[in-house]
């Protein structure tokens, strides 16, 4: 419910604004004078004013009746139905002009599109501002040399306009990571668009990326406007950019060569001033040694890299991570837990995380929900127990990113006996959707006798 500001002399228009507004909170006047009398310090949504006499007179009164209203947006009726006189009404701050005689439902709909917009407007400023503070490269953890390497060039990147590419094993923080290069960057007050390549099927993920026509297929009922065309004088993230078919880099690379594409079904050329950030936990050299990502995309997306290191590599931000984690579950859970105890900050210390941050996240989770007391003992922290997962050593330099697989595979696996192959709750702990767990396991070749769809004896 909005509270409405009305001037209106007439009293059958002033009817028709009551029937019209019946779910508002109206307040209606004859005169500017009497409503700035009587509508006291009130704060209003919206403004409705009848102007019938001479322009000057007429740009005065919205002025005042501007002024009065604060930042409200204001709807001016009259009998007039000059166009010049229109334009200059309009120029002069009115939102929308309505001629008389107007219907109950004619105003109605003005009213809710004007309201409609502004509280899009309010939500999209929310969210910026939300997205500045959580995207601020100096609250990203970085204890370690490796990870203060990371944090050095990722603030170079932000400045430029090239096409960067993050590696890493999942739950190392690369969507998160990409969020701040693009909110520390000249772009940060335009889109930032995220995509994730593993989650949509090809035909969805192309419709998604490109947008359709009306009629380019059976359900594409109306023309839709692609992610890439929303994030003009942005930036677009593609995570798990590694999934993308063939066919689909084909045509990735001309919006990456050229910034443009077509939408699927049309015919006319679109251009979109994008920057582009790609992620992925694949081997993409290898991908294209084996001929399964095409050498000149892999090329033009790789101008810039940074490759964030597992959790494992990176122990002295452990503590620290560990306690920003406990302070914001803590506030979203309702739980008055201050503290983590030092025995159970050596137990995370000591494991290897192959979930990474995803998983320490989890683990703190389920801590927080065990918990009684303002301290988190060393008891509510559960983690694999298995010998082989603590106190790994450090894979060599030269290790490979086929390792990353397995180290995903591990975590799938962990997360799925946790929750006693139920593939729902799995998701769940790993912080990714159903959907895309499932995806996973197909694709990693994880299968499990209670599963429907194997037969007893696999």
């Amino acid at each position: 419910m909005a509270r409405v500001l009305g001037i209106e002399k007439n009293s059958d228009y002033q009817n028709i604004m009551s029937r019209s507004l019946s779910e508002h909170q109206l307040n209606v006047f004859s005169s500017l004078e009497e409503a700035k009398y009587k509508s006291g310090r009130l704060a209003y949504d919206l403004g409705i004013m009848e102007i019938n006499h001479s322009l000057e007179k007429g740009l005065a009164d919205l002025k005042r009746f501007s002024s009065l209203l604060g930042t409200a947006p204001v709807i001016v009726t009259s009998e007039r139905d000059d166009a010049d006189w229109i334009v200059k009404i309009i120029r002069a701050g009115a939102y929308d002009f309505i001629v008389k005689p107007f219907t109950r439902e004619k105003l109605r709909l003005s009213v809710e599109r004007i309201l409609e917009t502004r509280s899009m407007r309010n939500e999209i400023d929310y969210l910026r501002r939300q997205q500045d503070v959580d995207y601020d490269l100096s609250s990203i953890v970085a204890k370690s040399p490796v990870m203060m390497d990371v944090m050095y060039w990722a603030g170079k990147y932000a400045e430029t306009e090239s096409n960067l590419m993050i590696t890493g094993e999942t739950g190392t923080g690369k969507s998160y990571l990409a969020g701040a290069i693009h909110f520390n960057s000249p772009r940060k007050k335009k889109p930032f668009i995220k995509i994730n390549c593993a989650n949509l099927p090809e035909t969805l993920l192309e419709s998604e990326l490109f947008g359709h026509e009306k009629g380019a297929f059976t359900d594409a009922v109306k023309t839709r406007v692609g992610r890439l065309e929303q994030a003009s004088g942005g930036t677009v993230f593609l995570d798990e950019i590694g999934e993308m078919s063939a066919a689909l880099q084909a045509k990735f690379l001309q919006v990456v060569e050229d910034k443009c594409f077509e939408r699927v079904g049309g015919n006319r050329t679109i251009y979109s001033d994008i920057r582009i950030i790609v992620a992925t936990n694949r081997n993409l050299p290898g991908m294209v040694d084996a001929g399964d990502f095409r050498s000149d995309l892999y090329y033009r997306l790789n101008v810039l890299k940074l490759h964030l290191p597992p959790l494992r590599k990176r122990r002295e931000c452990i503590d620290v991570l560990t306690r920003v984690l406990l302070d914001r579950l803590s506030r979203q859970l309702g739980k008055k837990v201050v503290d983590i105890s030092p025995e159970a900050i050596k137990i995370l210390v000591s494991y290897s995380w192959p979930g990474n941050i995803r998983e320490l996240a989890n683990v703190i989770e389920r801590a927080l929900l065990l918990e009684n007391s303002p301290l988190i003992s060393e008891k509510n922290i559960h983690v694999n127990a298995n010998p082989s997962s603590l106190d790994q050593p450090e894979n060599s330099p030269d290790e490979t990113e086929p390792d990353l697989l397995t180290s995903e595979r591990q975590a799938i696996i962990k997360a799925l006996d946790d929750n006693l192959w139920v593939q729902n709750a799995a998701a769940s702990q790993l912080g990714i959707s159903p959907r895309s767990l499932n995806y996973k396991v197909k694709k990693l070749g994880i299968t499990h006798w209670r599963w429907r769809r194997h037969k007893p004896g696999e």
